[in-house]
């Protein structure tokens, strides 16, 4: 049984953290506790043990507890050793404004069948009620003593706005509607609030009978797609589902994904977004860390879900062929109610995992925002527009894909999905629907250019404005040439699961500097630092670090990103330029130390790509008996294309300094990559 609260407190995080760092001082604001003391040598960090006991109703759960985690200013966790089975997790976040968002979880269970669900389903909600007034009392106490710094005056602040209503109409979210409209959309948000649970039943209210999701099944409308989520959300709950669990999504891109997530939202869940990509031991490893509940997924994914937890429901989200007889999200939908539903304890939580192409995936948890800042902020940059069809190509359960589906959720977005990629049906989707967004990583526009040009033209794709990709690494050619064919009208983000978004080029900036990741959206801080942690002068290389409304709250295995004054890491290397355009040469962790000089691959994958007949290319180290590494470069070839090593490292040569030129050369039919298009550089390496 899991039990999580946030909330946010006008006091600085080192403030915040003085309060929680010393386990002994919990008593002071925690209600219910009736016994805490160290049982040990130690008061603070790792290792420290106390002894702690809890009034619950009439019960007084405890027991021996050990701190097994402690990052100063950011996580500290304890887990039982004796008594009551259980955990607990401060987690400390920056907010805006010098606020902090504090985040306390407890997860626990009573033993014993059939008695021991019983008795934590009675308790839950006691124990709900006392982690919520033991943070509402912190926030009181420190709240009473703080200095937070003065928030911005009211001429900057009527500035930001005027700036916002700028951008909301130029998306078209500023219009007048009829009272019936509006009367319904005050319904759906005076039971929702403004949380994503209430987007389709907003608009409902506000375009009822326009299509809401387009897919290999149909079309749907928002006013389908509202009612649908009402019967899926009741059916789930009947499985158990509530604002305690968690839901795991396995599905590719279609109808299920969305309604899925829009259901369990309504009752509150966690939904933990799953790589379609995972091998079973990955798949495994991750359900249990996440204590997934319920897992929906399609058939194709049966066998691979099926032994991911014994105890794990399964629901099936899109079906092909003869699958048995598990429960499908359709079966839940046709036998519920369709009516309307009351509105959660919680807004719910989404965990997008990252790619792991250097490891295991983690989970990047979030709650799910009320603010419309990060929207207005990615269309300052990207001219979206309300009611307008997006083609979201890239995966849904990635974050670029997610946050597509997000915003559109606020544009009224016609969402056109396909299950699988396949750029000739990619441009069939543009021409049929009169698509004017396409959502992207850059190996799918490679795939699309690809194509032979009589195929490509067959198309018309002249609705188009606006193609955003992100993911993985945009070549300089790649944009170049996808510009040409298709027009103006491509936009590259660069960020990361955990910070978001740091950047956006627009076309104008991709023209003119090719490699650029162009500008800081609107509310985004980029800096550049040294490795001694001072901040680096314009053009001078170092980590990029990022600070937004949107960077994430940890990883739920417990840990974080490394911060430095209130920003947070990529885990790149970059620079800013003297007009403060963004410039990233590479991972961090992908510097290549050959004869003592530092080698980031980047800058020559840049120029290989840019040769006549190279479609794309990764440098990786390989032990050298001579310098400790070497470069080796993993070239593809364009059709037709006459290369040789030896023309590849004399184009090399002839522009970088000699120690980075590859010693080797090999061509190969295609890169590996992951689902999101990101080159797995560690499989080269075994190659």
């Amino acid at each position: 049984m899991r039990v999580e609260r946030s909330i946010t407190i006008r006091a600085s995080q080192d403030r915040v953290w003085e309060r929680i760092a010393d386990p002994s001082d919990l008593p002071s604001f925690m209600a219910a506790i009736t016994r805490f003391e160290r049982a040990g040598p130690k008061r603070v960090g790792l290792g420290a043990r106390f002894n702690i006991r809890l009034q619950v109703g009439s019960a007084h759960p405890g027991g021996l507890i050990e701190v097994v985690e402690y990052e100063p200013g950011w996580e500290l966790a304890w887990s039982s050793i004796t008594g009551l089975d259980h955990r607990g997790r401060w987690r400390l976040r920056p907010g805006r404004g010098g606020t902090t968002v504090v985040t306390f979880r407890l997860i626990y269970s009573t033993p014993g069948l059939p008695f021991g669900p019983i008795v934590d389903a009675v308790s839950a909600p006691l124990l709900a009620d006392v982690v919520r007034r033991s943070l509402e009392e912190l926030k009181r106490q420190l709240e009473a003593i703080s200095t937070v710094p003065a928030m911005p005056g009211a001429v900057e602040l009527a500035l930001r706005g005027a700036e916002d209503l700028a951008v909301l109409g130029r998306s078209g979210l500023l219009r007048l509607y009829g009272p019936g409209q509006l009367l319904g959309l005050g319904r759906a948000l005076l039971s929702w609030g403004i949380t994503p649970a209430a987007a389709y039943a907003s608009a409902a209210a506000l375009s009822p009978d326009r299509p809401a999701i387009v897919d290999e099944a149909g079309a749907l409308t928002f006013r389908d797609v509202d009612r649908r989520t009402n019967a899926l959300a009741r059916g789930l709950a009947e499985a158990g589902v509530d604002d305690r669990s968690t839901l795991g999504l396995l599905t590719r891109n279609h109808r299920g994904f969305i309604e899925a997530s829009v259901a369990g939202w309504k009752l509150g869940a966690r939904t933990v977004y799953l790589n379609t990509s995972f091998a079973a031991p990955q798949l495994r490893a991750v359900v249990r860390r996440e204590e997934v509940d319920v897992i929906v997924h399609d058939s194709e994914f049966a066998k691979l879900a099926g032994p991911a937890q014994k105890r794990v429901q399964r629901v099936l989200a899109w079906e092909e062929g003869v699958v048995g007889r598990n429960r499908s999200l359709e079966d839940l939908i046709e036998a519920e109610d369709t009516s309307a539903l009351s509105a959660p304890r919680n807004p719910g939580r989404a965990v997008i995992l990252t790619s792991g192409t250097t490891g295991t995936p983690k989970g990047a948890q979030r709650s799910l925002s009320t603010s419309i800042d990060p929207a207005v902020a990615l269309l300052s940059k990207i001219p979206l527009r309300v009611e307008e069809p997006t083609l979201i190509a890239a995966p849904l359960f990635h974050a670029w894909g997610f946050a597509h589906f997000m915003v559109g959720l606020l544009l009224r977005s016609t969402l056109v999905l396909q299950r699988h990629f396949d750029p000739e049906q990619v441009l069939a989707g543009i021409e049929r629907n009169r698509v004017t967004t396409l959502v992207a990583v850059p190996v799918m526009l490679q795939r699309i250019l690809e194509l032979p040009a009589r195929t490509r033209r067959k198309y018309d794709t002249s609705t188009l404005r606006v193609v955003a990709v992100s993911g993985s690494a945009l070549s300089s050619g790649l944009a170049h040439r996808f510009m040409d064919e298709f027009g103006d009208v491509l936009y590259n983000l660069y960020g990361s699961t955990e910070v978001a978004w740091a950047a956006i080029a627009t076309p104008a900036e991709l023209r003119a500097h090719p490699n650029t990741a162009g500008r800081p959206p609107r509310g985004t801080v980029v800096r550049i630092y040294r490795e001694d942690g001072t901040e680096a002068a314009p053009g001078e290389s170092g980590q990029i670090f990022v600070g937004n409304d949107l960077l994430f709250e940890g990883y739920t295995g417990g840990g974080s990103k490394e911060t430095r004054d209130g920003l947070m890491t990529t885990g790149d290397l970059g620079h800013l330029d003297a007009d403060g355009l963004l410039f990233v040469e590479g991972r961090s962790d992908d510097m290549i130390v050959s004869g003592g000089e530092n080698v980031y691959p980047g800058e020559v994958e840049q120029l290989i790509e840019r040769m006549t007949g190279v479609a794309e290319c990764a440098v990786v180290g390989i032990d050298d008996a001579q310098f400790g590494q070497a470069l080796q470069a993993f070239v593809v070839k364009r059709r037709g294309a006459r290369l040789t090593a030896d023309s590849v490292r004399a184009h090399v040569r002839e522009h970088l300094a000699r120690y980075k030129v590859p010693k080797s050369v090999v061509f190969v039919k295609e890169l590996p990559r992951n689902a999101t298009g990101k080159i797995v550089k560690k499989e080269l390496r075994t190659a």
